[in-house]
């Protein structure tokens, strides 16, 4: 698989690339046309901040698996157009965590010091121990907006400086600000309340400019560190209101335009300190998130959940080797479902029963959703499976029991018009033996793959005879099969698995004959005739 690098990153996720086997291409700086011919034939993008990947981007690139962001922010890739076109958008968040923690804390102790302006002065010759009288930290009150990962640690470490914590973030329980000592509020009262206040945001069209001119007023005397996202705080009124007093300083690692231009007022004033988004800029931040970003591309090229994608599930590292398997069995139920149900499609429903039930299961769910899909859509994927739903206005949804009557663990996927519907049940033999048992209510025993013919009929004597002389006379070899009644002389289906396709005037021939119901041919995606889909009914 090829994999292309637009932006530095450490060598250290370029070796765990290699190692794995795949090829890895660099084309660092480049944009429009040179990056749509870059990634035309890429199955992943890695890029940092410096690479837009647009609609553009992924419609040039057709094969593309994943594209991994080595950082947190991805407000550089347009996710919902990854998601359109089944392209997973992962990125590191955990690897440079504590380096951007550390240098917010570091930004905060620089201003209530003045330390830079200090250094400065000092270089140039001048003692001007009395024009800089600090604030100390303890005992102040910290305002954290967004208390993420980042915002957790930051607040783990000013606390424990003496720092009282405030908090804004709708989005955090009760529980987890408790353990970290902080008391959340609202976001008026987190400005109002703050001697510092700390922003750790992403940068979304929610939170672009979520501090303008009149939240810097509620925080009026206290200073403002930003070492998040550019554009989440107003730059103009930022500076404007440490110029006329309003804030006693303010620290700035982000800014709205990379590289700041410098005509930014930010930059002419002695008690805003600035640095060049310098946030994860340590040398094990860095390796750490190209080894990251690097153990999540090996991870989706080798269909397995990835840990930190945006916009596909994903499974715990702990819990994959017991889910995987069933991933593959409801994908695989979801194609036979779809294949053998007649009407148009408006409800999806997958059933969990036993063990399997006590799984995060939200992977196999978008897999039988794929699955499902797949026979309909030329590009679908456990990405975009969900989204398709949606778009198409079908109801998807869940059911979990720990009760199963005849297996340890089954996965059903059903598929219906509000009227009729098909279910398809698979389980696993022996632990990792994939089967098919229930078919449409009639119990079977097939192996899912390649393909398989599925013939319901009256139960009558002679129609296996038939159906083996048809396959036999198109040199159709039965590698297996299963018949299953629901009462003698009532209705039957039998299931076959083959070597090769159904030719259409064969399975015309099997259906022509009156004991015959309907005769459908499935194609499962694991087998060497992958294109070919004869069907045949009344």
């Amino acid at each position: 698989m090829k994999v292309l690098v637009t932006d530095p990153i450490a060598d250290a996720g370029l070796d765990r690339l290699r190692d794995a086997g795949h090829e890895v291409e660099t084309a660092y700086d480049i944009e429009g046309a040179a990056l749509r011919d870059a990634v035309a034939d890429a199955n992943a993008l890695v890029v940092r901040s410096g690479t837009d990947v647009t609609e553009d981007v992924f419609e040039a690139a057709s094969d593309l698996v994943i594209v991994g962001r080595a950082g947190i922010g991805v407000d550089n890739i347009d996710i919902d157009a990854a998601t359109d076109h089944g392209v997973i958008v992962a990125n590191a968040p955990e690897g440079n965590v504590r380096a951007a923690a550390e240098h917010t804390v570091a930004m905060s102790f620089a201003t209530a010091r003045s330390i830079p302006q200090a250094h400065t002065r000092l270089r140039a010759g001048e003692w001007a121990k009395s024009d800089y009288l600090g604030t100390e930290l303890n005992a102040k009150t910290l305002g954290v907006v967004g208390l993420g990962r980042v915002g957790q640690e930051v607040a783990k470490r000013l606390g424990s400086l003496g720092m009282e914590l405030v908090a804004y973030d709708p989005y955090i329980g009760q529980e987890r600000a408790d353990q970290l000592g902080a008391e959340l509020v609202d976001f008026e009262a987190c400005l109002e309340r703050a001697d510092f206040l700390t922003v750790h945001t992403p940068l979304t069209p929610e939170t672009e400019g979520m501090i303008a001119e009149d939240e810097l007023e509620l925080l009026a005397g206290g200073y403002l560190i930003n070492c998040a996202r550019g554009g989440v705080v107003d730059e103009t009124a930022l500076a404007a209101a440490v110029e006329d007093g309003t804030l006693a300083g303010a620290a700035v690692d982000v800014f709205a335009d990379e590289p700041v231009s410098p005509d930014s007022p930010l930059l002419a004033l002695d008690d805003v300190v600035v640095t060049p988004h310098l946030g994860a800029s340590t040398e094990a931040a860095q390796e750490h998130v190209a080894t990251s970003i690097a153990d999540q591309i090996v991870a989706a090229f080798a269909d397995e959940p990835v840990a930190n994608a945006l916009n596909a599930p994903s499974i715990d590292e702990s819990a994959f080797p017991r889910v995987q398997p069933y991933v593959e069995l409801a994908e695989t139920a979801g194609k036979v479902a779809a294949q053998m149900f007649d009407g148009r499609i408006s409800e999806v429903r997958v059933r969990y029963e036993g063990d399997i039930a006590d799984e995060d299961i939200e992977f196999v769910t978008a897999s039988g959703l794929k699955g499902v899909f797949e026979p309909l859509e030329w590009q679908v994927n456990a990405v975009n499976a969900p989204k398709i739903a949606e778009e198409r206005g079908i109801e998807v949804t869940e059911e979990k029991t720990r009760r199963s009557e005849d297996f340890q663990s089954l996965v059903t996927v059903t598929v219906g018009d509000g009227e009729d519907e098909v279910g398809v049940c698979g389980t696993l033999f022996t632990g990792d033996d994939p089967r098919i048992v229930r078919i449409d209510g009639y119990r079977v025993d097939a192996v899912p793959h390649g393909q398989m013919l599925v013939v319901r009929n009256y139960d009558r004597p002679g129609v296996l005879g038939l159906i083996g002389t048809v396959l036999g006379d198109s040199d159709v070899n039965i590698a297996g099969m299963f018949n299953g009644r629901e009462t003698l002389g009532g209705e039957a289906m039998t299931v076959y698995n083959l070597d090769s396709p159904v030719p259409e005037d064969a399975a015309g021939e099997i259906q022509a004959d009156e004991r015959i119901i309907e005769v459908k041919q499935i194609t499962l995606g694991n087998g060497e005739d992958e294109d070919t889909e004869t069907t045949a009914d009344d």
